[in-house]
């Protein structure tokens, strides 16, 4: 599905370097509202393995994208790998952290500011990250 990530590849830290890059942006949303619920850790957890990442890896790469985002103060440097990334696999991504966002039913500012911020950021129309953003929200009502 994401071709970048499943290349086969040892278990040196590069191999993993994009999935930590990854699971930090993910925890940055979860945490944004102040508030990182193991609901939205489950998600994180899902969205990896639904990239390719092996489930022996998981809590491993959680720990270190805990301590990643726990010492950045800014995104930049978790969304140059997946800026890079082809259309598909950042709406993935994109996808994943709306279901992040709406896991409490409840958005609040700073996590629709983040979004928009990641749109540009990630180079997505944010026709397309709305699009998402309402299918997701409309999933969740049903």
């Amino acid at each position: 599905m994401f071709s970048f990530l499943n290349k086969e590849k040892n278990s040196s830290s590069k191999s993993i370097d994009p999935y930590i890059k990854i699971a930090a942006l993910l925890i940055h949303a979860a945490k944004i509202d102040e508030n990182y619920t193991e609901k939205e850790k489950i998600i994180v957890i899902k969205a990896l393995i639904n990239l390719g990442l092996k489930e022996d890896n998981v809590n491993e790469i959680i720990k270190k994208a805990e301590e990643i985002e726990k010492e950045s103060n800014q995104i930049l440097e978790f969304t140059k790998e997946i800026k890079n990334l082809n259309k598909d696999s950042k709406i993935k991504i994109v996808e994943e952290l709306w279901k992040i966002i709406y896991s409490d039913n409840n958005p609040d500012i700073y996590e629709n500011n983040l979004m928009r911020r990641l749109t540009g950021l990630l180079y997505l129309d944010p026709k397309i990250v709305g699009d998402i953003k309402e299918k997701i929200k409309n999933n969740l009502v049903k």
